[in-house]
């Protein structure tokens, strides 16, 4: 078909039908293309290629999580050392500066006077890059935290070995209750869960459907508000009866009432005891990373409550004030179990001194 000096051909009649149905409303179902002629060749145009599969993402090792995590604080740190030891004499005031830039980082006054206290025993005097600052510093901060970096692995010959789960609402408690129970029952764990957290409705419901997807028997309160501490003493009895190797107890953390809260605490321990004097085994405190020195005060009132024997830190994924890990070991010396920068079980791993302190530094 010819219309002036352009010759039209079937497709373009198609293709003109199709834009005149969609202005008027009215579309004609799509004509087939046309045979080709006699003898013709087949059509040399590839056939529409299927949409690329994207390959899935590399899989991102936890030091590389842990270090952007740490990003924010990594940045306040290395900021401030670039702007004072570019090529300077590490002189009493450099080393003035130094400490005050430690302390902003929430690396607590004691550890930044012991980490600045070796900077002038060993390069007092000496011209230092900042590079050089960092690499020293993160050797300094391993130092301090080499000695409470202790994974904590349950006695399952203690048939449950108990640990009693405490920290302020909103630290990450229940969640790290199920990352630990995951991590233990892939390991080949029996583990119980207890929802000893009876005022908060929500925080039992979450256990429970953590304890569905982990595959843990969850202990729970029949009301709202039942005794944290005879549920407590029932999950005992039943996951003992039951053959468990380990017994995780969720906990209130409503620290606005400490008084109310210290005694319940004391009671839940008190009345595990009438079964087994050495319950519970392990006393973990959860701590925000995102909190700071408040984490610090934390430790000191949960420490007049129960008797903590370990720390895990979570949330370092959104923190510009991971170095509170530092002031933590340097104050108090507990064991740092575990660090959380992430969601998911996977994101939950022991704690590793020297990643943890090149992470803060921003080194490989």
């Amino acid at each position: 078909m010819v219309y002036g000096p352009y010759r039209w051909g079937q497709h373009d009649i198609m293709a003109l039908k199709d834009v005149w149905g969609r202005l008027t409303g009215r579309r004609e179902e799509p004509l087939a293309p046309p045979d080709p002629p006699p003898g013709a060749l087949p059509d040399a145009r590839p056939a529409a290629a299927e949409p690329a599969v994207e390959p899935p993402a590399p899989a991102v090792g936890f030091f590389s999580r842990l270090r952007s995590g740490l990003s924010r604080s990594t940045a306040r740190l290395t900021q401030s050392i670039a702007a004072t030891f570019t090529k300077r004499r590490l002189d009493d005031a450099a080393l003035e500066e130094l400490e005050e830039t430690l302390i902003a980082a929430d690396l607590g006054l004691p550890a930044a006077q012991r980490i600045v206290a070796g900077f002038r025993k060993t390069r007092f005097g000496r011209e230092v890059t900042d590079e050089e600052v960092r690499t020293a510093l993160a050797e300094e901060i391993a130092a301090i935290l080499a000695p409470v970096a202790r994974p904590l692995i349950p006695d399952t010959a203690l048939a449950p070995h108990v640990v009693l789960v405490v920290g302020v609402n909103g630290t990450g408690k229940t969640t790290t209750i199920a990352k630990l129970a995951q991590a233990w029952r892939d390991e080949g764990h029996a583990v119980w869960l207890a929802a000893g957290d009876t005022f908060r409705a929500a925080a039992v419901e979450q256990l429970q459907v953590w304890g569905e997807r982990t595959g843990c028997p969850v202990v729970a309160p029949q009301k709202h508000g039942a005794d944290a501490a005879g549920l407590a003493h029932d999950a005992l009895a039943q996951a003992r009866a039951a053959g468990a190797d380990i017994l995780l107890i969720d906990t209130a953390g409503r620290l606005h009432n400490k008084a109310a809260l210290m005694e319940e605490l004391r009671k839940v321990v008190r009345v595990l005891r009438k079964l087994d004097p050495a319950v519970p085994h392990s006393v973990l405190l959860v701590l925000d990373a995102t909190t700071g020195q408040n984490a610090v005060a934390q430790v000191r009132v949960f420490r007049e409550m129960v008797d903590v024997t370990g720390l895990v830190v979570t949330k370092l994924d959104g923190s510009a004030k991971g170095g509170v890990v530092v002031a933590l070991a340097e104050e108090f010396g507990l064991p740092v179990h575990a660090v959380g920068v992430g969601e998911t079980a996977a994101d939950l791993r022991p704690f590793d001194a020297r990643d943890f302190a090149r992470g803060l530094m921003g080194l490989d």
